[in-house]
Formats: C-alpha cells, sequence, structure tokens
C-alpha cells in the first residue's frame, strides 16, 4: 500500500510514481537472485573528482568542497 503523507499530488503524477514504483519491482522479481549486483554509477564516489581537481595552495581545502 501506498500513501501520499505530504502534499497533494494530480492524479496524473500519482500514476506516474505508481508505474515507476511498479516498473522497479517488477525488474526486481525478474533479475536472476545470484547474479551479483553491480552499485549505480551515481553511488560512485570517484564521480565526484572527474571533471576537476583543485589547484594546491593554502586555499586548496575549500577548493574541494565549493564548486566553481
Amino acid at each position: 500500500m501506498i500513501k501520499v503523507v505530504r502534499g497533494n499530488p494530480t492524479p496524473e503524477e500519482l500514476a506516474a510514481a505508481l508505474a515507476v514504483v511498479q516498473a522497479r519491482a517488477a525488474a526486481a522479481a525478474n533479475a536472476p537472485s545470484g547474479a551479483p549486483r553491480l552499485p549505480d554509477a551515481w553511488a560512485d564516489p570517484a564521480r565526484v573528482a572527474r571533471e576537476r581537481l583543485p589547484a594546491p595552495g593554502p586555499a586548496a581545502w575549500g577548493r574541494t568542497y565549493w564548486p566553481g
């Protein structure tokens, strides 16, 4: 059972959300149970540092956190 806790979704928004949940459940049910799962790409910590590394210097620690 799915319950809307906050907000007031339209019938179209609720149908879209339920379609996604049903598709994920069907995919999980059809997946082989013995196969190892690979982690999702978005969870890969190396993804954060692919674009650029901070330049060394006294304020380098700040550039590792603040983008731009």
